[in-house]
């Protein structure tokens, strides 16, 4: 797998076409989800509260090697970039896939690279967990509630204080603890942790209570202070929800395909219904929004794969534009699949609640609004002027 893609960052303009390694391995990732897609399996995954499968799971991160590609070589990873991780995730988001990826390989990853480059041999016990991830061996789990965001308050959990909303941490190995004097590794197994699933929007990305005693915490390993560990975790946080709208660009994707294949395949008046004029409008004005989320999730991924001074800035953009974007494709496929896509048995419904659910996860889109005002010196409406 290469590395930064080589025309990234000339003369500061982002390069937002894929390269080809960027898209094989998109061919490679979307052959194996074809392969294992079985939305009545899924769909009975859901719900009985287990919706990953595992085997799926192991051939994503270990036989293709995807879990690793934001880990350099020196730490057992493929040395990629955030590039390929969003392709990734454009696949992942296409077929709605229940996997820890954007939590674990992403999220947990990026936090733990940034407590790695402390200037200890080896990188120290962040690099150990680090070469766990990159082999797929290990799933590892930021302990904050999937809503909070790069620039949210960052709590110092008290031990024994329960944290909810707490994304795939039920299929963790590893909890990533921000506790008041840092951050700690704790084992989900270890005792005094405690995961208590909850009831979900999503059902395909599982929510769950989770709470470290402070015997737990304090048996843990202890991967960084609290300065360093604030930092880190919002490095976490920040590339986690800028590579969340590839995500949500590939969700948006789908359903503008399933919905204009619908439209072509479905007779009313011995005419397709595709070709009412209407229907034609709304379709046109999805794919021009579609075609603006590609550009915006596309700038995010090569900010934070070239290490731009406006990563935090291209982050904001994607997530301000591409969370409504992905929900105004699911519910425009639910409505233009009239009754088919009101019923249980056809996949919209998944991709509308996996929006809905991405839209407030990272960071709302209000939030994601207010940080942009912030970063261009712009003022909200009606706010007073200096």
């Amino acid at each position: 797998m290469e590395g930064p893609h080589p025309m990234s960052g000339q003369d500061d303009a982002p390069d937002l076409l894929y390269s080809e390694a960027e898209e094989d391995l998109r061919a490679a990732v979307r052959s194996l989800l074809t392969d294992r897609r079985d939305v009545p399996a899924a769909l009975a995954r859901a719900e009985s509260g287990a919706p990953y499968d595992l085997a799926l799971w192991t051939s994503l991160a270990t036989g293709i090697g995807a879990a690793g590609l934001l880990v350099p070589e020196a730490f057992g990873g493929q040395g990629a970039s955030h590039r390929e991780a969003a392709v990734v995730l454009e696949e992942l988001g296409r077929a709605v896939t229940p996997a820890p990826y954007l939590t674990s390989s992403v999220i947990a990853t990026r936090t733990l690279l940034a407590c790695a480059t402390d200037g200890s041999h080896g990188g120290g016990p962040a690099a150990k967990l680090l070469r766990g991830l990159a082999e797929g061996r290990t799933v590892a789990v930021l302990a904050l509630p999937l809503s909070t965001g790069p620039d949210a308050p960052l709590p110092g959990t008290a031990p024994g204080s329960p944290v909810g909303a707490v994304a795939d941490a039920a299929s963790a190995d590893v909890l990533l603890v921000l506790g008041p004097d840092g951050l700690y590794a704790v084992e989900t197994a270890a005792p005094g942790v405690t995961v208590r699933a909850q009831t979900p929007l999503d059902l395909t990305r599982p929510l769950s209570t989770v709470t470290v005693t402070g015997t737990a915490l304090a048996a843990g390993t202890r991967l960084a202070d609290r300065s360093a560990a604030d930092a880190a975790v919002r490095r976490g946080l920040l590339t986690g929800a800028g590579l969340l709208a590839s995500e949500q660009l590939g969700l948006a994707e789908w359903c503008l395909a399933e919905t204009v294949r619908h439209t072509r395949e479905r007779h009313q008046f011995n005419r397709p219904i595709g070709s009412f004029q209407a229907l034609k409008h709304r379709m046109a004005q999805l794919w021009l929004e579609v075609v603006s989320a590609r550009a915006a999730a596309r700038n995010a991924a090569d900010a934070l794969a070239t290490d731009s001074p406006g990563a935090p800035l291209a982050v904001a953009v994607a997530q301000a534009y591409c969370g409504r974007v992905a929900v105004q494709a699911a519910e425009e496929c639910v409505q233009l699949h009239g009754g088919i896509g009101m019923t249980w048995e056809h996949p919209a419904h998944l991709y509308l609640k996996r929006a809905k659910s991405d839209e407030i996860a990272l960071g709302s889109t209000g939030a994601h609004r207010d940080s942009l005002a912030a970063l261009t010196a712009l003022p909200a409406p009606g706010a007073p002027t200096a």
